[in-house]
Parts: C-alpha cells; structure tokens; sequence
C-alpha cells in the first residue's frame, strides 16, 4: 500500500494502525487517542511499538505536548488521509449493496424533533436502496421499542440508550439541549437554566406522556421542580411559535431551533452550569446481528445529519 510492502520481511501497515495516527494528531496525547479509539493506553502503546518496528523508525517524538511526528509518522499521516475515507465509502457502498431486492425495512420514531430531518434521510436510502420496501411508523402515542421488542418493527430511531442486552442501539450524533425562551422573556439574560428556574412557567412539549419526556425525568423530577402549567404542541414550529408570542417555554435540542429559525424571536439558553448534551440512537434488535440493510440506513442517516444539522457532534463508538 502506497510503498508499505506486504511479505513476510515487510509486514503490511494495517487500517487500525492508519487509525491510530489519526487519533493521536486528533488528540495530541496517548491517553487521549487511547479513549478516542475505546482502548487502553497500553493497548495503544503496543499498536504503536508494533506499528514502528513494522516501519523500522519512530512514528511520533514522545514526551512532548502535544505529540510531534517524525517524517515517517507524517507520511502515515497523509497516507490515512488518502486512504480512510475511500476505504469508509466502499464499506458504506458494500453493506448498501449487500441489502439486496425485495428486502423491507420497517422504522419507527421515538425522536418528535427529528421529522423534518428523518425525511431526507428516507429519501436519499430510496435513492441507494430502490430494492427495499421502506416503512415508517410515528405517533405520539406508539410504543415504538415495544414494536420492536415484537419483531413489528425493525428499527427504532430514538433518544434513550437503553440498558437491554435484547437491543443493540447504534448511535447518530450528539447534541446539545436548550431551553427555547421568548427574546423578552425573564430567562432570557440568564447565564444558564437551573430546574428551579422553571418552577411557574408554562411548559410547552409534545404531546407524549410525561415518564417519557427527559425534561420531566432527567431535569425536573430529580430536582421536586413542577412547572405552573403544561401545554402541548404537535410540531417543533408550532412549539417555537408558542414560545416566540411568550406563551411559555420549551426544552428543545439546539439543532432543532436551527432547522426552525425564528431571529429576534427566540432565544436558546444553556441547561445546566455546563449544559446538557443528548444523543440520537437506531436501536435494532440483537438477533438481527451486523443487518447490513441496517447499517446502509445508519450509515446514510449519520451523512444527512452532517450534512443538514447545525450544532451536532460525531457520536463516540460510531
């Protein structure tokens, strides 16, 4: 590969070994290249001995901050660059093309923010998948991984990463979340939002039960906080426009208010002293194993978000 010989005398430079590089220029450190690749660093130490003695010279100068590379680390470097994202674009092309005909993929939704950006994400799998019968499933009152315990439904785009070893969950992107406030409202020239500022306020959410609701079960319920009022609204532009005429507030993640700008109108404010980060997960079935159906619509649902949503970050382990 690109000058790196493959014989018994000149073992071959393998991908993990591109990716270590990548990593430890990502992070600058061994420790942080070592949780960034979910190993230990003396797990990654030995990829990396092993890695030099396959080059025959030192890959980074140690004992500097951050790590510095030597000529041939540098030339892994532009190596990975070259080489990692044909090699991610053919697996993404082989696990699409391996979904084969007649194949049906039932979806449903747990995630009531994500409608807007779920409908490229369909689209564009229709486009790469014309084979595949895709269905989509979404109410307010589904019990979506109930459906899926059942087999009724193959995937389940949702916000909780659940503890159930009869699911696996995949994760999309990370977010942050907001409170969505009216530009004049009190809670606007706050620093950051505390549970006990909501105490008195009208709570404006979807229309979902209240156990399911992480506003309710990760923010206020732990803190005895109970807001003066809740209403709700089916459609994250409904719950904005709400807002905006100061009819109450609403906890929303930050990309969502992106997609549905409302300049001068409302104003997103921190959760926490060091704000509140959630996830979007495809939970799927164990027994369904490495579905490559599966996959080609994960991969294509994590490529829409990059492309259209303001705000998100990789998810670690994706």
């Amino acid at each position: 590969m690109n000058g790196f010989h493959d014989n018994a005398s000149h073992p071959a430079i393998e991908v993990r070994h591109l990716r270590l590089v990548m990593a430890l220029r990502a992070t600058g450190t061994l420790a942080g290249a070592a949780r960034r690749l979910h190993t230990t660093p003396s797990a990654l130490s030995h990829t990396l001995a092993v890695l030099e003695e396959r080059c025959g010279d030192r890959v980074i100068v140690r004992r500097t901050r951050p790590l510095r590379f030597t000529g041939t680390g540098r030339r892994l470097l532009a190596l990975a660059d070259e080489a990692m994202p044909l090699l991610e674009r053919a697996e993404r092309d082989v696990r699409r093309m391996a979904c084969g005909e007649d194949r049906r993929l039932h979806i449903a939704m747990e995630c009531h923010s994500c409608y807007e950006w779920l409908m490229p994400v369909l689209e564009r799998f229709r486009g790469a998948q014309p084979g595949v019968d895709l269905d989509l499933t979404a109410g307010f009152s589904f019990q979506a991984m109930a459906a899926l315990r059942r087999a009724e439904v193959d995937l389940v785009i949702t916000p909780d990463r659940g503890a159930d070893d009869a699911f696996t969950y995949a994760p999309l992107f990370r977010h942050e979340v907001v409170l969505a406030v009216g530009a004049h409202h009190r809670l606007a020239r706050a620093a950051f939002i505390r549970p006990e500022d909501l105490a008195g306020e009208t709570l404006i959410t979807y229309p979902v039960e209240r156990a399911r609701l992480d506003v309710f079960r990760s923010f206020l319920d732990p803190a005895g906080v109970e807001p003066a009022r809740v209403r709700t609204a089916q459609l994250t532009v409904m719950i904005l426009q709400l807002v905006a005429s100061g009819r109450g507030v609403a906890m929303l993640p930050g990309w969502a208010l992106a997609a549905n700008p409302t300049p001068g109108h409302v104003v997103a404010k921190r959760v926490g002293a060091r704000g509140w980060y959630g996830g979007l997960h495809a939970a799927s079935r164990a027994e369904a194993g490495d579905d490559h159906c599966i996959r080609a619509f994960i991969d294509i649902a994590r490529e829409v978000a990059r492309e259209r949503l303001t705000g998100i970050a990789p998810p670690s382990g994706a």
